[in-house]
């Protein structure tokens, strides 16, 4: 006769399976740093494949955004439900920035879910939650500013050092950095990235500093018009998001500058609408949504275990390269 998971799967199965010690399987299934990132997904494939869970069973687990349109929410939500070994239900909220209503969802919610996760929009600062709350929160893509709770990030100062890399092994050296509005973390981290990896090669951004502006297509052709217009040699633009990037490509072509081989361009984002369909295709910043939202639902499981998780997670981003900074044929 068949046994049953709550029988008899213990993590001492889910460790021989991933081929761990009973220690390391703890750690994956605890998002624990101390572990690979190769090592955590092979014991959590092992233990969604013996349908293992380590905190019993999870009724449902709440997710709280102010996000509108679902940009960022949705890879989130992907992410945190794929990385759920046991199909449960996340009840998806918006207050719309509302903290009436915020309080309502959370008065309702509370009684029903076991835990939330905070969803931002801007990567920034953020409220904390009541302290009262009777389940433990998660902070995700938007940092608590209460030191105790948890809150994982895109790194996107990372994801700009990733960026200009590329662009100075491409040989590019008079790189502008045109960004969104500087009121923004987000734009500022990036900002910070481009600016330290060009001060490590003795340079600075092309027109002595970033450029900020908006997070629109429109400043992104007048931002690239002005800096032609001041420095007609710049040969490479890092872009603070997708939106500025195609602005920029569609002034360059106005201008009769070829992408990438009179000017290279980079976004960030990774957003297909803008970079998959920019021509040509946009190489950008990846914020790896869906694995930060995987990250996220871990530390809430593991705070629901008992095993909360405190201070700030910089998720690592990777640079999806395309044709705007190479040759198709060494596109791969």
């Amino acid at each position: 006769m068949g046994r049953t998971r709550s029988q008899a799967v213990t993590l001492a199965d889910v460790a021989r399976l991933a081929g761990v010690s009973v220690a390391t399987a703890s750690k994956a299934l605890n998002a624990r740093d101390q572990v690979a990132a190769a090592t955590r997904e092979r014991v959590l494939r092992a233990a969604a494949e013996l349908s293992f869970h380590p905190y019993g069973r999870v009724k449902s687990i709440g997710l709280l955004t102010d996000e509108r349109g679902g940009r960022f929410a949705m890879p989130i939500l992907i992410g945190a439900e794929a990385a759920i070994a046991d199909p449960i239900p996340v009840l998806l909220c918006d207050p719309g920035g509302d903290p009436r209503r915020q309080r309502h969802y959370l008065a309702a919610l509370a009684r029903h879910v076991e835990g939330f996760i905070v969803l931002g929009d801007d990567n920034d600062l953020r409220p904390a939650l009541p302290r009262d709350l009777p389940v433990p929160v998660v902070y995700a893509y938007g940092e608590s500013d209460h030191p105790g709770d948890v809150s994982v990030l895109a790194d996107d100062e990372g994801g700009a050092r990733l960026a200009a890399e590329h662009l100075i092994t491409l040989g590019r050296r008079r790189i502008a950095h045109i960004t969104g509005p500087s009121s923004y973390r987000a734009a500022r981290s990036r900002a910070a990235g481009v600016v330290e990896v060009l001060a490590g090669h003795g340079l600075r951004p092309a027109g002595g500093r970033p450029r900020y502006g908006e997070w629109s297509q429109r400043w992104g052709r007048e931002a690239a018009y002005e800096l032609l217009s001041a420095m007609p040699d710049t040969d490479a633009v890092f872009c603070g998001n997708d939106q500025i990037a195609a602005g920029v490509a569609q002034t360059l072509h106005e201008r009769g500058r070829r992408v990438p081989d009179d000017v290279a361009v980079v976004g960030f984002d990774n957003w297909t609408e803008f970079a998959a369909d920019c021509r040509p295709p946009l190489t950008t910043v990846d914020l790896n949504l869906e694995q930060l939202g995987a990250t996220a639902v871990r530390h809430l499981f593991a705070a629901i275990g008992g095993h909360p998780s405190h201070g700030v997670q910089r998720h690592p981003c990777h640079l999806v390269i395309r044709e705007s900074t190479t040759a198709p044929w060494l596109v791969g």
